[in-house]
């Protein structure tokens, strides 16, 4: 990893955690406390990071919850990375889940050559990019809409989703981490989550790693049952340490 893009990881690492010691970023980045002291006075100098004492850094703790032309700029390629992967564990004739989401977008991008097969999806972005596709029936979970995430939520979609059951669910999150399960900026959000993950045979937690132990929000759910979490090749040891201590099994996509 170049310095730069260290720099900028540790942005949001602090920006999702709230605080970060120089001994937990040292840890993360493989690198030594004397680097990250002079990343962090970087930082410090150009503004984007507020210093405390004890070599500890602060940042905001206050987030907003991402539009998806936001999400769309960030992590693109280990969305594609990701997409790619979930996209080839799938077999003809399956019906699957997909997640509102650009993540879930980019694992239907990668199933319009798989046919026959049924999609159901709560969001539109993964619904129109497969549009024309030829031999892949699409469902479209309706409900409330949520103009930001470009998504359906509510006790209308859930009862839609009620009717059916999967081979494979693709789920997305804003974080997840081993203790507390996936993240997201309301309640509503997980609940429906929550409720996919029950109805899948098979079930991926697509997150790539900037996602992987932050706590952006207060929303959580605990996925029930048996899932997998799938990453992207940017995640670290001391990332996944929690995931493997908890028995969650992990793929980092390549």
């Amino acid at each position: 990893m170049k310095a730069s893009q260290r720099r900028d990881a540790i942005v949001r690492m602090a920006r999702n955690k709230g605080l970060a010691s120089v001994e937990e970023l040292s840890r993360a980045f493989e690198v030594t406390p004397s680097t990250i002291r002079r990343d962090l006075a970087l930082l410090g100098q150009n503004g984007q990071l507020a210093r405390t004492y004890g070599g500890a850094i602060a940042v905001s703790t206050t987030h907003h919850e991402a539009t998806l032309q936001e999400r769309s700029a960030e992590g693109h390629l280990a969305k594609e990375t990701i997409g790619r992967w979930a996209a080839r564990q799938v077999e003809q004739g399956e019906t699957v889940l997909l997640d509102a989401g650009t993540t879930t977008a980019r694992v239907a991008a990668h199933l319009r050559a798989l046919t026959p097969l049924t999609v159901v999806t709560s969001g539109l972005t993964p619904f129109m990019e497969l549009a024309g596709a030829t031999g892949i029936e699409r469902v479209l979970l309706g409900g409330s809409y949520r103009e930001v995430s470009q998504a359906f939520v509510g006790s209308l979609t859930e009862a839609a989703l009620e009717r059916w059951t999967f081979d494979r669910v693709f789920l997305g999150a804003d974080a997840v981490t081993a203790d507390r399960g996936l993240c997201e900026a309301s309640p509503a959000q997980t609940r429906l989550k929550e409720l996919m993950a029950r109805a899948g045979a098979r079930v991926y937690l697509l997150a790539h790693a900037d996602k992987i132990g932050a706590t952006p929000f207060n929303a959580w759910v605990r996925l029930p049952g048996h899932w997998t979490l799938v990453t992207d090749a940017g995640v670290t040891d001391a990332q996944l340490d929690p995931f493997h201590r908890a028995g969650i099994p992990v793929v980092i996509a390549d």
